[in-house]
């Protein structure tokens, strides 16, 4: 297609033809002498703000781009964290530098930012920031004040920084603060609960199938299933006035049984042992969240019997308290020193059916006693029969800081140590529970 170019004499055309043949828009320069205008056409406009958005407060003058209303605000509330000068100007606001930021030390202040950010933001963004301004901060401090709490979006990492500071939450705070924990941990419950049952109920119900049973215990399905190699055709009746069919009527044939499948028979007491040994040092607290929710599931179910422990330098036993996660998530105490030989001394000691027992180790694998020891039990417990599982986080995030040389030791006993996320902790403990191999996810995915 041809274009037309201006006729004024001071004009340039700028128009061109597209490889398909269409005419491209086409714009007309200034004459001489006169001033360009400045002002970018709404599409620029947009990607400027964008821009300016992304970039922060210090490209206001290399975009040229100028916030107002809303767009202003959401960019405070972000420059009061992740600005240049975050923190360091205790008053908050600008400095005699001009662009100081930071929420200050008052806690109106932070009450309010935390509003904004609630107000500007959704709710998994406002978790972040708010995860960030505890790190970046320092306002692990003021989560010990009730009207703090009141305000925070509430999440598996909230909950942790407030295990920590259990033991220097003032008793005017500690109710605020079990109502936040409560929150999350039903939440929690709510989205694990019901896969966890339903997943372990099947592995169980599967795991204790018996080849011997009796008449009513047969389980028909699954006999039939295992038996079709030995199906055998049936002669059909003899043809009127001729010899009787010997391929037999179509469809017509018998099975059979060799080998029955029997359902086991209901009992009263567990068919399983599950322990969970929690290491609670700081970098665990995310684990130590999800791992006491499935603890409350797991003891929920008659048919499992399970055990609790956490430890640090010490061992504490948390069985008694599973009927409510929450009295478990306050009897932790985060930090300190790891001794995984003596937790794991202390669980061995517990198991009374080795063969029917499930030990789940969740931790990073620093070990602060004796190394070898940890190995030789870890072993022994695996020589009894012992499904021993090894995890080094669970939580959504993937596997953390851990030592490379104790899991690669662990593998070498066939106790693989990964990270594992609550989704697919069910799953994980349904093949130990039937002595399959475990779903181990990708290295790709650990990263």
């Amino acid at each position: 297609m041809t274009t037309t170019a201006t006729t004024d004499p001071g004009a340039t055309d700028h128009g061109a033809t597209d490889p398909t043949g269409e005419t491209m828009e086409r714009t007309t320069a200034q004459a001489p002498g006169t001033a360009r205008p400045t002002a970018p056409h709404a599409p620029d406009a947009e990607r400027l703000r964008r821009w300016r958005m992304v970039l922060g407060a210090d490209s206001a003058d290399s975009t040229g781009c100028t916030l107002t209303g809303q767009d202003a605000a959401m960019d405070g509330a972000l420059n009061a964290l992740y600005g240049g000068g975050a923190g360091k100007n205790p008053g908050g606001g600008r400095g005699a530098g001009g662009r100081s930021a930071g929420l200050g030390a008052s806690a109106p202040s932070v009450a309010r930012w935390l509003g904004d950010i609630r107000t500007y933001f959704p709710s998994s963004v406002v978790q972040v920031m708010q995860r960030d301004a505890i790190d970046r901060l320092g306002l692990a401090a003021l989560l010990l004040e009730p009207e703090m709490l009141e305000a925070v979006e509430a999440d598996v990492h909230l909950v942790g920084t407030l295990l920590s500071l259990n033991k220097a939450m003032p008793e005017t705070t500690k109710e605020t603060a079990r109502a936040v924990v409560r929150k999350v941990v039903e939440d929690l419950e709510k989205r694990l609960a019901s896969r966890t049952r339903a997943t372990l109920t099947g592995a169980l119900d599967r795991s204790a199938r018996i080849s011997r049973p009796r008449h009513r215990d047969i389980d028909w399905n699954r006999t039939v299933r295992a038996n079709l190699k030995n199906y055998l055709p049936v002669p059909g009746p003899a043809a009127a006035g001729g010899a009787g069919d010997p391929g037999g009527a179509e469809g017509r044939g018998t099975i059979v049984p060799e080998r029955l499948i029997g359902y086991g028979r209901a009992s009263r007491s567990a068919k399983k042992d599950v322990v969970l040994c929690i290491d609670q040092s700081g970098s665990m607290a995310a684990s130590v969240v999800y791992a006491s929710v499935f603890g409350a599931v797991l003891a929920s179910m008659r048919t499992l019997s399970t055990r609790l422990v956490v430890f640090d330098t010490a061992v504490v036993d948390l069985t008694d308290q599973l009927d409510d996660p929450v009295d478990v998530l306050f009897g932790t105490q985060l930090g300190g020193g790891t001794d995984i030989n003596r937790a794991l001394a202390y669980c061995q000691s517990r198991i009374t059916r080795p063969a029917d027992t499930v030990v789940v180790l969740i931790s990073d694998l620093y070990e602060g006693g004796i190394r070898d020891e940890m190995l030789k039990r870890v072993a022994a417990m695996k020589a009894s029969g012992v499904q021993f599982v090894t995890l080094l986080a669970l939580s959504d995030e993937g596997a953390p800081a851990y030592d490379h040389e104790h899991a690669a030791a662990l593998g070498a006993l066939g106790a693989p140590a990964f990270a594992c996320t609550p989704d697919l902790f069910p799953d994980v403990m349904a093949a130990a529970i039937e002595k399959r191999p475990l779903p181990v996810p990708d290295k790709e995915t650990q990263q």
